[in-house]
């Protein structure tokens, strides 16, 4: 059996497993009320109401995403390690880098089928309302699928050494400074003070950029989206995620788990 074949075994198998999850199926109940509540937000408002409702269900797909992404993320390797099957998969010819590749990517099968089901229902909403549906929601919807990949990186590169508790917490603040880097890149250029322009500089470097992800604002207001802003998040994302998984593997590689 050659890598790819174990790795594909692993997902397969991370995915059945996932999906098991009853947590996972009470986010995605949760989130489909959240997209449907759209339509009686939009009737309160006096602001557009196809607007409102695009707002809302765009934002419930990425909130709940996000959510799923590091519930499933945060324990791919305690579960493994606190059932002791680890060690039956690791004493085969699996290497740990297979191993972890391999739950990776059916953990990220596993979020974006979710948020597949998720667009599905806001499309229906977004036609019962009257709402615009085009080729540019889906590419909206594509980014968010890919940020939600680099969200299960995140989840994955700290779960190669910590508890599920703490993974969430660092995952979680993470993404939150993330799609805050550019407001915090602007308030320190706006400073006198060297160390807070300094300091804002280097989390925009270092945090994951991920309202490079967001054209939410676009799409809902009509606005064209050019070309550059879809392929920069796409080759962003792709580089920024294989940077987390090459260190999570290298983390999980010198692991003891004695």
């Amino acid at each position: 059996m050659g890598a790819l074949q174990r790795i594909r075994t692993l997902a397969a198998n991370t995915l059945l497993e996932a999906i098991r999850s009853k947590v996972l199926y009470t986010l995605l109940f949760f989130a489909l009320i959240m997209i449907g509540s759209g339509l009686l937000i939009g009737t309160l408002s006096y602001v557009d109401s196809n607007r409102i409702v695009q707002d809302v269900g765009l934002a419930s797909i990425r909130l709940f995403g996000t959510a799923i992404a590091i519930f499933l993320g945060v324990g791919l390797i305690f579960k493994e390690v606190e059932r002791r099957t680890i060690y039956t998969i690791l004493s085969k010819p699996t290497s740990r880098s297979e191993f972890l590749l391999g739950k990776y990517c059916g953990l990220v099968i596993t979020v974006w089928l979710q948020v597949v089901l998720m667009a599905i229902a806001f499309g229906i909403i977004s036609l019962i309302s009257g709402a615009p549906f085009g080729l540019e929601y889906v590419a909206v919807i594509g980014l968010i699928m890919l940020e939600l990949a680099l969200v299960v990186a995140l989840a994955t590169l700290f779960s190669a050494f910590s508890t599920p508790m703490l993974s969430s917490m660092f995952t979680l603040g993470i993404v939150m400074v993330g799609h805050l880097s550019r407001d915090l890149l602007a308030i320190g250029s706006q400073s006198d003070v060297p160390s807070m322009q300094m300091m804002t500089k280097l989390i925009f470097r270092i945090a994951p950029d991920l309202a490079a992800f967001d054209l939410t604002l676009q799409v809902t207001h009509g606005l064209e989206i050019s070309q550059a802003q879809i392929l920069y998040p796409m080759v962003y994302g792709l580089g920024y995620l294989s940077l987390l998984l090459m260190l999570a593997s290298l983390i999980f590689s010198r692991r003891d788990f004695n």
